[in-house]
């Protein structure tokens, strides 16, 4: 998630977090850097997390930032953006789990 996005994306936890879970999860800059990011970025509905390895951008395909992974509640990737992700989209395919 990038500063652009992140208000829609806290929006869109508010609205939503009854449907869905949301998490952030950083990779680039350092780990002061994404402390101001959610101090500044005001994401505070959803957990973010931190990992400095780039591992994560391997297990979900991730090649550029912004990019979101549609996960079922056992871990199964439905579904993978790059770019903001389709609202409406997310929606319909956590309604089915």
């Amino acid at each position: 998630m990038c500063r652009r996005e992140a208000p829609d994306v806290e929006r869109f936890a508010r609205e939503h977090g009854d449907q869905v879970n949301l998490i952030g999860l950083g990779t680039q800059d350092n780990t002061n850097l994404a402390i101001d990011f959610i101090e500044k970025g005001g994401t505070v509905s959803f957990p973010m997390y931190w990992d400095e390895t780039f591992i994560s951008w391997q297990v979900f395909g991730i090649r550029s930032q912004p990019a979101a992974a549609l996960l079922s509640p056992d871990g199964e990737v439905l579904a993978g953006w790059l770019g903001a992700f389709d609202e409406a989209e997310v929606l319909r395919l956590a309604a089915e789990y």
